[in-house]
């Protein structure tokens, strides 16, 4: 692969997450009652960062929740013969609780399906949204981000790497050509 441009740097990864983080108070009326769930792996780091953002905003800190999806992928023989199974760390009751379901790009709608299959699992959530730093489209199932910090429209051919400070060392947004 090849690296064709880098797309975000840390400054604009942060203002798109201070904007995110304001549409998820004004959108929920509040921050009470509300938590965040990453998804594996920079969905983490992401909803941590939102979490901090909201309690900077609001006084009020969301719970932040782990969630690993592996299990719920329709592609598991397909990624590996002994896929790696993460841990799955939801602190707190979801049953009736609003949620914001954090990940790092939204593509196909596979693994964000994945995600409400492995939440509704765990309880019934009074509302689950859907927030995602990158949104590059080609959607093969309907599913929409309620949150999204960039629009990309990108080729299939084309590959959006997002680095994060607290997984890869450095925070970007890169568009690689297969």
């Amino acid at each position: 692969m090849k690296l064709k441009a880098r797309l975000l740097e840390a400054a604009e990864i942060e203002r798109a997450l201070r904007r995110i983080a304001h549409e998820i108070v004004e959108k929920n009326k509040g921050a009470e009652e509300l938590a965040l769930v990453g998804v594996h792996t920079r969905g983490i780091p992401l909803a941590e960062r939102l979490s901090s953002l909201i309690e900077r905003f609001e006084g009020v800190r969301p719970a932040v929740g782990v969630l690993d999806i592996t299990l719920y992928r329709d592609d598991l023989s397909e990624i590996a013969v002994q896929p790696k199974v993460r841990e799955t760390r939801i602190p707190f009751d979801i049953t009736n609780k609003p949620l914001v379901l954090v990940d790092d790009v939204l593509y196909t709608g596979r693994t964000a399906r994945a995600a409400l299959d492995a939440l509704v699992d765990l309880g019934r959530p009074q509302r689950i949204y859907f927030a995602v730093l990158v949104d590059r489209g080609h959607r093969e199932l309907p599913i929409r981000a309620d949150f999204v910090g960039k629009n990309l429209p990108t080729s299939r051919q084309e590959v959006v790497k997002v680095k994060l400070n607290e997984v890869d060392g450095e925070d970007g947004v890169e568009l690689w050509q297969r």
